[in-house]
């Protein structure tokens, strides 16, 4: 049950150039910062990407961007990266949209072990180009498959030596399903807590999806986009 290592260097010390990974966070918000970090010192390339979005310029995922190591994208927005958009109509970068409640579902069902199921979203349009579709109760549905990866980068707010991890706010929006979803899964967490000391009730991704874990060192938080009320 020896989970727990030094830092996100050592963290993803295996992982190796064409590599597909899952990054959770929405947003800037609830991201695995220092592992993306430490995926950019390391330098792999080729690398495939399942993630909401590919973070902004200079942040986030963007890091991985700028740094050219990544080939392809798989995600449900894009409108606040401008090399992202250059990259793909350049052709340097591939790029899978897909609608988010199906991105969200294709990672759940990689997780439950369920290889595709059958959506009505994305019937008629772009979306559904080339894929199976079938019909049930009179209306047309499309065959999405499963995703998963060969590791997925969680951040957590407190987690325990065993790995069992609990999230905060919007945190929650991806990380705890792409933390069953991949071979491998890599946590860093705000606070690295005893086996014990988190509530059994509480707990959102139980230890048996996550074999690293560490407390990360520095976590910037930034704000997307602000906004604030006009004076007066």
């Amino acid at each position: 049950m020896h989970k727990v290592v030094n830092s996100a260097d050592e963290a993803i010390q295996d992982i190796a150039d064409g590599a597909t990974i899952m990054i959770g966070g929405f947003g800037l918000c609830g991201i695995p910062e220092n592992l993306v970090r430490a995926l950019v010192r390391k330098g792999v390339k080729n690398l495939t990407t399942i993630s909401n979005n590919v973070g902004v310029d200079g942040l986030g995922n963007g890091l991985l961007l700028a740094a050219g190591q990544i080939i392809k994208h798989i995600g449900t927005y894009v409108g606040e990266n401008k090399l992202l958009e250059q990259l793909v109509l350049q052709g340097k970068l591939e790029l899978d949209l897909v609608p988010q409640g199906t991105f969200s579902e294709r990672i759940r069902a990689g997780g439950a072990g369920i290889p595709a199921f059958f959506t009505p979203t994305g019937v008629g349009t772009i979306i559904g180009k080339n894929k199976e579709t079938r019909e049930f109760d009179g209306r047309q549905y499309l065959m999405e498959r499963a995703l998963k990866a060969d590791f997925a980068f969680v951040k957590a707010w407190k987690g325990d030596k065993w790995g069992n991890l609990v999230y905060r706010k919007t945190a929650r929006n991806f990380n705890p399903m792409m933390a069953t979803a991949a071979r491998v899964t890599i946590a860093e967490v705000e606070r690295l807590v005893e086996v014990g000391e988190l509530e059994p009730d509480l707990i959102h991704t139980p230890s048996v999806y996550v074999q690293r874990i560490f407390q990360g060192e520095v976590f910037e938080k930034r704000i997307e986009r602000r906004t604030v009320r006009k004076a007066g």
